[in-house]
C-alpha cells in the first residue's frame, strides 16, 4: 500500500507571520502544485518568520520528522540584512543543487533586471529536495514551471515516491521515457 506523498510548503516572512498581511505566497505554491501534479499529495504548510535558526528547524521538521521529500520555501532570497532562506537552507542540506537557481534566476530575467538580485537555491537532505522561490505569486509560478519538469525525476533519483504531471501543464522529464503528445 502507498502513501500519499508529503510536500512542504514554507513561507517565509516576518509580516505574514505576524499577520500583518494575508499570505499569498504559499497558497501560489499549493495552486501551482495542485494544478501541476496529477499524484495525489498532502500539503504541510508553515508561516515562519525571517529567522535562519527557525527556518532550519522549520526544513528540518519537514524533511526528518514530516517525511515531506519536497519542501518549497518562498521568500528571503534577497539581499536584504533579514533575507537568510539560502543561508539557512545551505546550512541544512547535505549537498546544493546551483542549477535550480542558475535556471530560475535566468528565466526571471526575462522579465524584470531585478532577478539578479535574487539568491534563490535548491538543495538535498537526506533524501528530499528542498527549492528556494522568490516571494511574489507571479514569479513563484514562473520559477516552477521552469525547474518542475526535473523534480520528479530529482526525487525518483532519491528513491522517493513517483510524482506524476498533469502534462498539458508541466511534462515530468525522466530519460528514457517518451513524451506525452
Amino acid at each position: 500500500m502507498s502513501r500519499i506523498p508529503k510536500i512542504g510548503i514554507v513561507t517565509v516572512s516576518d509580516r505574514a507571520s505576524r499577520g500583518t498581511y494575508a499570505d499569498e505566497s504559499g497558497p501560489a505554491i499549493l495552486a501551482f502544485l495542485n494544478e501541476a501534479l496529477s499524484t495525489p499529495f498532502e500539503p504541510v504548510i508553515r508561516i515562519i518568520a525571517d529567522e535562519k535558526t527557525l527556518i532550519e528547524e522549520t526544513i528540518k521538521e519537514l524533511v526528518d520528522e514530516m517525511d515531506c521529500r519536497l519542501v518549497v520555501t518562498t521568500g528571503g532570497t534577497g539581499p536584504a540584512a533579514r533575507d537568510v532562506t539560502p543561508e539557512a537552507t545551505e546550512a541544512v542540506c547535505d549537498r546544493m543543487m546551483p542549477g535550480f537557481g542558475e535556471l530560475m534566476r535566468s528565466i526571471s530575467l526575462r522579465s524584470v533586471p531585478t532577478a539578479i538580485l535574487s539568491r534563490q537555491t535548491a538543495g538535498l537532505r537526506k533524501g528530499s529536495l528542498i527549492i528556494n522561490l522568490p516571494g511574489k505569486p507571479a514569479a513563484i509560478r514562473e520559477c516552477l514551471m521552469a525547474v518542475f519538469p526535473a523534480v520528479p525525476y530529482c526525487i525518483d533519483l532519491m528513491e522517493g515516491p513517483r510524482l506524476e504531471t498533469h502534462p498539458k501543464v508541466v511534462v515530468a522529464f525522466r530519460p528514457g521515457s517518451k513524451p506525452a503528445s
